[in-house]
Parts: structure tokens; sequence; C-alpha cells
């Protein structure tokens, strides 16, 4: 029986639509719900951000079992399964009446984004092209980069007609009926076989996934002159992340710090957008001539400059924002490109989900930690820790360059990879 593959034009739409509605009900619906949710349940605002913070650590903890599903599977399942988790969650979400059912569904949701966004998708991705993902994987970035736009008036909407309850059942049934047809229909329901890894049975995969540990029964394994080089990326893309994850949150509250008011503030912050889905088609139309080394070291360069000009004065803001916002639009296209790039294909998707986890956790705790920074410090003290954490992303992106070169260097020349001294 030959076994359909979908064409690639259909496989990138369908993950493009379920990324818009998947981020836009998880990651940014507490950003209109939070507010609304506080005043009905009277519970206090950081508590119900802080089920966003549960949920995220969630999905740093199953991300490497999602990798390893993926791997032995194709994404087919394993997004499916996402949308499934994820409609419980918004369904159950809308009945929550007590603090302890709050977080609950919220690390049931977390579950659902770690099987369900960009690392997941990446994942699928990289397992059914391989070495050939890259345009895909960029052109799904361009998707994503509109959920907040689209979701966020479509959230404010549905709270106004329907109540935050309501916005909650109607996401539950997106999940349900736009995003699980499209997982099961548009994505292939066979992932790519590998002839070096031996036939299984569905419990025998399933049995090694719970164990944490890859279809073949082994975990993930690097050969030596790889380890370093899995070690600085993993170093690199994990602190890259903080300043987004503090910003996405803080933004507002540093520019206001600057004496801008909160309406001027709201609209310098609206260039971040546009300048992410700028930066991703800049990389669409020319990042392919290049190595992703080459993109990684443009996007902490732009991340650098974007934060250390934050750090000056109000006349460079507007500048500051737009470098910043293509630095970070970039960076999400780096993240899946980059491991592809540096390593072998076949353990793609595991790879992806060892990076996501680390990548996750720090994600959902720098925003805390950036919280109590400026109660104690101030904005100032803030934004020099994140120029400070920049440029070590930037060194870090050149240490991977030069471990990656070493190592190309010893594949010619035939010296190991770890020689003795």
């Amino acid at each position: 029986m030959t076994r359909m593959t979908p064409p690639r034009a259909v496989v990138i739409s369908a993950l493009g639509i379920t990324q818009i509605l998947a981020w836009g009900s998880t990651y940014y619906l507490l950003a209109v719900l939070a507010e609304p949710i506080a005043r009905e349940t009277g519970w206090p605002l950081t508590m119900v951000v802080g089920g966003l913070t549960l949920g995220l650590i969630a999905a740093s903890i199953v991300s490497p079992r999602v990798g390893n599903a993926i791997q032995a599977t194709g994404g087919r399942p394993v997004m499916s399964a996402s949308s499934l988790i994820m409609a419980a969650g918004l369904a159950g979400l809308a009945f929550v009446d007590h603090p302890a059912l709050y977080f609950a569904v919220w690390i049931l949701l977390g579950i659902g984004m770690g099987a369900g966004l960009y690392d997941a998708a990446f994942a699928t991705l990289g397992r059914l092209y391989g070495k050939d993902a890259r345009g895909a994987i960029t052109a799904l970035t361009l998707y994503g980069g509109f959920a907040s736009t689209l979701c966020w008036p479509l959230s404010a909407f549905l709270v106004e007609t329907l109540g935050w309850r309501g916005a909650c059942l109607t996401y539950a049934g997106v999940h349900l009926f736009i995003n699980l047809p499209l997982h099961v229909f548009a994505l292939p329901r066979f992932a790519p076989e590998d002839p070096a890894r031996p036939r299984q049975s569905r419990r025998e995969i399933l049995g090694a996934l719970l164990r944490g540990r890859e279809s073949g029964g082994a975990r993930m394994t690097l050969p030596q002159g790889d380890r370093l080089l899995f070690a600085l990326l993993a170093t690199g893309l994990t602190i890259g992340g903080i300043a987004s994850a503090v910003l996405s949150v803080h933004l507002l509250t540093v520019l206001q710090a600057r004496d801008i008011a909160l309406a001027a503030a709201v609209g310098l912050g609206a260039l971040v957008g546009p300048s992410q889905v700028g930066g991703r088609i800049l990389e669409m139309l020319i990042g392919r001539k290049f190595h992703p080394l080459w993109t990684a070291f443009a996007s902490a360069m732009l991340i650098l400059a974007g934060v250390s000009l934050l750090a000056g004065h109000a006349p460079l803001i507007a500048l500051a924002l737009i470098f910043y916002g293509a630095g970070i639009g970039i960076r999400s296209i780096v993240r899946g490109t980059l491991p592809l790039a540096l390593f072998d294909p076949g353990i793609y998707a595991t790879m992806m989900g060892r990076l996501a986890a680390p990548i996750l956790l720090v994600g959902a705790l720098s925003p805390l930690a950036a919280a109590w920074i400026i109660d104690a410090f101030g904005t100032d003290a803030l934004l020099a820790i994140l120029v400070a954490l920049c440029g070590l992303d930037v060194a870090l992106m050149a240490a991977v360059a030069w471990a990656a070169a070493r190592r190309a260097r010893q594949a010619l020349t035939g010296a190991p990879a770890d020689p003795q001294t």
C-alpha cells in the first residue's frame, strides 16, 4: 500500500492555522481574560496570571517526551492529541470556581501547549522533511506571528459578547472542530520510516515514551564531538529567550518608567509585532542563501542592539523596538532551523523536545524574577541585566559557530572529536 503524503503547502497551511489558534487560545489568552477572571472571581491578578506560568512549567516537563513521541510516530497523533487536551483544558477553565481547580486546568493546558505549540510543530516538520524543512519552518513562523494580532481582538469580542467563560468554551470548540480535523486530515498518517531502526509495536513505543526514552528504547545519544556543540546551543537558545520572555510581560512597564504615557507606550509596543513579521519575511527571502548560524548571530545582534537602545533615552526607543522585534522574530526561526542544520535530522524531533524543556522553564520563571527586580531595584537595573544576558547570547552564538567549525575540521582531517591531551 502506498502511503500518500499531503502536499507540502497543505501541511504548512494547516499547521499555520492551528498554530495561530493554539497560541491565541493558550499562551496569549490571559492578556485579555486575566482582568475579567480576576474581577469575577475576586482572585488576585498575580494568581490569575500565575496559571500561565504553571502551564509553561508543565510544558517544559512534558517536552522531552513529546519530542520522543514525534520521533517515534510522526506529528499527526501528537498534534491531534494536543487539540483534544487544549479543548479539555479550555472547557474546564470555563467552569472553574476554586484556585486549586484553576491551577489544575492550567497544568492540563500546559501539557497541551507542550504537545501543540512551535516546538512540536517544528519537530513535526523536521520529522517529515528532514534537512529540507527550513523553508517550511520559516513559513510556519510567519503564520504564528499573527496569533496575537488576530486572537486578541477575537478574545475581546468573545468576552464582551459571551463573557470570559463563554470565550473559553468557544475556544474549546475551535480546537475540536477546526484544529483537530486539520491535524487529523492534513498531516501524514505515518512518520517517514528510518531503515536503521527496528520495527516496533505501538505498545513497545508507548512503553518507551512513558519511560522518557526514544522509540528504540535508548535515550538520545550524541557523538562525543557533538556534546559540547549541543550544550552551547541549548545554553544559547535558553539565555537568548530571556529578553523576549521578560519584555513580553513588562515592556509597557519599562516604557512608562521612561516617562512615556500609557497610550504612547501601547503605540510604541505595537511596533514589535510588525517588526517580528518583517524580520521573518526578510529571512525567508534571503536567509536561505546563508547557513542558519548566520541567522542566529544576526538575531542575537539585533536583540542586543534593541535592548541596549531601550536602556538609553526616549528618542531611540522606536528604533530599539524595531531592532528588538526583528531579532525575536528571527529567533523563532533559529530555534527550529539551527538544530536541524547542526545535527542528524534523524534525531531532530527528540532533540527539539530536549531543547524546549529549559527554554520553556526559563520563559516561565523569567517574568516573575523580572517583576522582583523591578520592585527591588527599578527598571534600569532590569535593563542592565538584560543587556548583559543579550551580550552573553551573542558570545554563545559565536561559540556555537566555533564548535561547529571545529567539528567540521575534525571530520575532514579524521582527527578524534575529543583528543586526549
